[in-house]
């Protein structure tokens, strides 16, 4: 296994295991001076992995473009969440690093549109996109930390 996406997994895999006792309403649940929920965090690292790894090498993001624009930067809940959703959320968070692996292995990102992210990080081709990852993975990983202990709290 490469080492950056188990980097990225281990963390992933531990993450669902903190949020596995919540029901779908808590997990659904925006509690006061947050603007999002615990499923839209989970969804939101899914479609930026894929936004910043396939989109920005101009290849097709390998969701469907529905879950990338539902959980997409700047996006914020507009529904409910299933247990159907949470499902395939589970799925995408190791099938996605899965297919970015072998992706990576066949040399699929030949090109790269340049990017410096809202955190100032200069993102110029793929393996910067890798690397910066588990940063931003880091960062709604706190978030949903902060958030569960919000909604339990409620």
């Amino acid at each position: 296994m490469n080492k950056s996406i188990e980097i990225i997994r281990n963390p992933r895999l531990n993450l669902l295991k903190f949020v596995n006792d919540l029901s779908i309403d808590q997990l659904n649940m925006i509690p006061n001076g947050f603007v999002n929920n615990i499923m839209w965090n989970l969804g939101h690292m899914i479609s930026a992995q894929q936004g910043i790894c396939y989109k920005r090498s101009g290849l097709p993001a390998i969701i469907n473009e529905d879950f990338f624009e539902t959980f997409k930067s700047g996006s914020k809940p507009e529904r409910l969440y299933t247990a159907d959703d949470l499902k395939n959320i589970e799925e995408l968070f190791t099938s996605t690093l899965d297919q970015l692996e072998a992706d990576m292995e066949n040399n699929i990102f030949v090109k790269y549109t340049p990017v410096t992210t809202r955190y100032g990080v200069e993102l110029n081709g793929i393996e910067d996109a890798i690397k910066f990852l588990p940063f931003h993975e880091g960062l709604h990983l706190g978030y949903i930390f902060a958030l569960r202990r919000a909604v339990l709290a409620s």
